[in-house]
Order: C-alpha cells, then sequence, then structure tokens
C-alpha cells in the first residue's frame, strides 16, 4: 500500500470521526437538556468536546508512527498501526458519548486541549530551534577539530582550495594548506549590512513618519500598498537590477571623478539590499507610529510644540521600541541575503574598505561550501556549519543589544507618562 493511500485513509477516517463526535456530542447535550437537567456548558461546546476528544487519541498514535518511522523502527506494519489510530477513535468516540451528563465540564475541558495544543505548538518551536542549534555546534566542532579555532576567528585568508582537492582525493604532496581565515568573509557581511542599513534606515522611518503624520487617508492607502510591493519581490529579480542597472551606474558615476570601480562591487549590492529591505523598516513603524495615543500629540501641542516638535520629541520617543524592532528585522534580513551579493558583488573573499570592489558574504559561502561532489566531512563542507554558528552568536548578540535598548526606552516611557 503506497504512503499516498495511508494518508488518504488516514485522514478520510479522522475527518469523519471528528465530524460524528461533534454532532454526537451536541445531540447528546440537546436530548439532556430538554429533560430539564442543568447543563455545565452549551451544546456546541459538547460538541467540540466530543470532536477533539475523538481526533486527539488518532492524531497521538499516527505522530508516534511517523517518528518512529523517521527514527527507523519498523516494528510495527503501517496498516496496522492506521487500523489502531482509527480503531481507538472510534471506541475513544462510543466512550465519550456515552459518559457525556449534565456535570460533564465541555467548555474547561476544550479550553484545557486548546492550552495544551498551544502549549505544544510553542514547545515544538522552542526545540526545533534547539535542535537547529546543537547540529550546528556538533558539525561546527567536528571543523574546529580539523582547523584552528583562533585561526578561523582572527584570519585574514580565505582559501580553501586545497580542501576541496582533499575530499575529491586530488591533492598531491607539494599543494598549498588550506587556510580558513573568517575575517574576510564576516567583513564583507558587515561592510555590506552597514550600507544597506544606512539606505533603508533613513528612508524606511521617513517614508513612516509621512505617512503616519502627514499624509491623508486617501493618499496613505493609495502609497503604502505600493510600497509594500517592494517586499513581495523576488530577491533573484532585485540582484537581476543591481547586477544589470545599479553596477554599471555606478562604475560610470565614478569614472566620471576618474575613480575605478569594479563592475562587482559592494556599494550597488547594498543600496538594492537597502531598498529591499525599506519596506520591512516602513510599514512596521508606520503601524507603530500610528498606534501613539492623539491625546500626546494633543498635550505637545497644548504646550506649545509645533508638529515637527511634537514628532521629534514625543511621537517617535514612544514609538522607538517598535521601532528599533523594525530595523532588527531589516538587519536580520540583510544578514542573511544571499543572491542579490552573489550577482552583485561577487564570490572572493576581500577585506578591504573599499565600497567599489567585489567582496562577499557568510551566507554566499555558506551555499558555495555546501554544494559539489565533495565528502561532507571534509573541512571545506563543515566550514559552511562554523560559519553558520558565528553568524547565529552574532545575531544573537544583537537581539540582545536591540531587547536592552527596547527595556530602557519602556522604562523611560513608563516614568514620563506618570
Amino acid at each position: 500500500m503506497s504512503t499516498q493511500t495511508l494518508y488518504l485513509i488516514f485522514f478520510g477516517g479522522l475527518v469523519p470521526l471528528m465530524f460524528l463526535g461533534y454532532v454526537l456530542g451536541r445531540q447528546k447535550a440537546i436530548t439532556i437538556r430538554s429533560q430539564g437537567i442543568k447543563m455545565h456548558s452549551q451544546p456546541d461546546q459538547y460538541g467540540w468536546f466530543g470532536a477533539l476528544y475523538t481526533g486527539l487519541p488518532i492524531i497521538t498514535i499516527g505522530v508516534c508512527g511517523v517518528f518512529l518511522y523517521l527514527f527507523g523502527v519498523h516494528a510495527i506494519p503501517p496498516t496496522m498501526l492506521l487500523a489502531a489510530a482509527l480503531g481507538v477513535g472510534a471506541l475513544t468516540l462510543g466512550l465519550l458519548i456515552k459518559n457525556i451528563q449534565g456535570t460533564t465540564k465541555a467548555r474547561d475541558l476544550v479550553e484545557d486541549l486548546i492550552k495544551g495544543m498551544l502549549f505544544t505548538a510553542s514547545l515544538v518551536s522552542v526545540l526545533t530551534t534547539f535542535g537547529i542549534l546543537l547540529s550546528i555546534i556538533f558539525e561546527a566542532l567536528h571543523f574546529f577539530q580539523m582547523q584552528s579555532f583562533f585561526h578561523f576567528i582572527f584570519g585574514l585568508e580565505w582559501s580553501p582550495d586545497t580542501a576541496f582537492l582533499e575530499g575529491a582525493g586530488r591533492a598531491d604532496a607539494n599543494a598549498a594548506e588550506a587556510k580558513f581565515g573568517a575575517v574576510p568573509i564576516f567583513a564583507g557581511t558587515f561592510y555590506i549590512t552597514a550600507i544597506a542599513m544606512v539606505v533603508a534606515i533613513p528612508m524606511g522611518l521617513l517614508s513612516a513618519i509621512f505617512m503616519s503624520e502627514y499624509a491623508s487617508s486617501s493618499v496613505r492607502s493609495q502609497v503604502k500598498p505600493f510600497l509594500e510591493i517592494l517586499a513581495g519581490i523576488p530577491t533573484v529579480v532585485y540582484g537581476f537590477f543591481a547586477a544589470l542597472t545599479v553596477a554599471p551606474l555606478v562604475v560610470k558615476f565614478f569614472a566620471v571623478f576618474g575613480i575605478e570601480a569594479q563592475y562587482q562591487n559592494a556599494l550597488s549590492s547594498g543600496i538594492i539590499m537597502g531598498i529591499m529591505i525599506i519596506p520591512f523598516i516602513s510599514s512596521l513603524s508606520d503601524d507603530v507610529i500610528s498606534s501613539v495615543p492623539q491625546n500626546m500629540r494633543n498635550g505637545a501641542y497644548a504646550l506649545g510644540m509645533n508638529k515637527a516638535e511634537t514628532i521629534r520629541f514625543v511621537v517617535l520617543p514612544s514609538a522607538m521600541p517598535g521601532i528599533i524592532a523594525s530595523i532588527l528585522l531589516g538587519v536580520s534580513r540583510a544578514l542573511g541575503e544571499t543572491m542579490i551579493v552573489v550577482m552583485a558583488a561577487g564570490l572572493r573573499p576581500n577585506l578591504t574598505w573599499n565600497p567599489l570592489e567585489d567582496m562577499t558574504t557568510v551566507t554566499v559561502k555558506i551555499v558555495e561550501s555546501l554544494t559539489g561532489d565533495q565528502e561532507f566531512n571534509n573541512p571545506l563542507t563543515l566550514s559552511a556549519f562554523a560559519l553558520g554558528l558565528v553568524l547565529f552568536v552574532v545575531t544573537l548578540v544583537i537581539n540582545i543589544i536591540s531587547v536592552s535598548t527596547i527595556r530602557k526606552f519602556h522604562r523611560k516611557y513608563k516614568v514620563s507618562t506618570l
């Protein structure tokens, strides 16, 4: 029996049983109420009680079966597991309907089950994060057993070509030693991100202030959707635009002043990346600024402030926690961008302050290290996990700093409103 057939039978049995549980549970409650017996909950709540608690054992057995299959345990045949799940569900349905009484606290039981589902969903997301982190840490430790940690963190040259040859079995005795100095890669990452944020923060924040404080409702309803369209454009399209339009314009512009610029450069990549991030900062900041109470603005006007002063000294400080969160989202988006960098900035790890030269980022090197025919346990492949671990730590530090800053603004805001 194919997997698709098993899925069809599973959901084909789960849905009717849950629907039947809802109908029978509701009908049983209506019948009991018609006899003049006081009910703890409403009939619909008894219906949901029957439906949810009928589906719970079926889904639990199905999930357990999937995990057993993923971990390579094939002791229970799939057809037997499917029959057991549906059989237990049918038995549970019969017991639930039989034991529904006026004192059955269906509302509380349904709420407890929903709370458990929400807690499980939160727990799954947390465990997934820890699972990703642990998988990165274990493979990174494997890499650091082969290469020096301090050379990786402080090394100024990234040339892993020999490691690729060793993984392919084509290295000779005279081959140069592979070097995994990650400073040029992280320098390029932070440099391009800084250029992007220099473009995105002023443009995004100013557009948010315009839409929330100056634009009329009709203008805002027309301008904001066009601005948010930028967030839906694929990054590969931004990469084409950067490589074919922006980069040649940058080269021609600086050639007028006698300055040579490469066609693959960090400046064009950072500019386009900043344009891509504008809607993230603008949309979130606009929502936060608009949520500042109008009474605070009226109070500032009553004290003699004009509109610009009110925005500067009252509105923006009150909305600063949300603005910082939007900027943090933009920084994270820039740190994780790959396609724009590949197409507009290049693949070469280049430690330079010149934005008109090519350079690369961490995510590009991670993709490059994990593609190809090299073995998984060679240093070149494992270096992707080491790069990912350092990038994770950097992102964590940025989040900690931003949370601390947001809390300071919250405390200041609370004190100022007393």
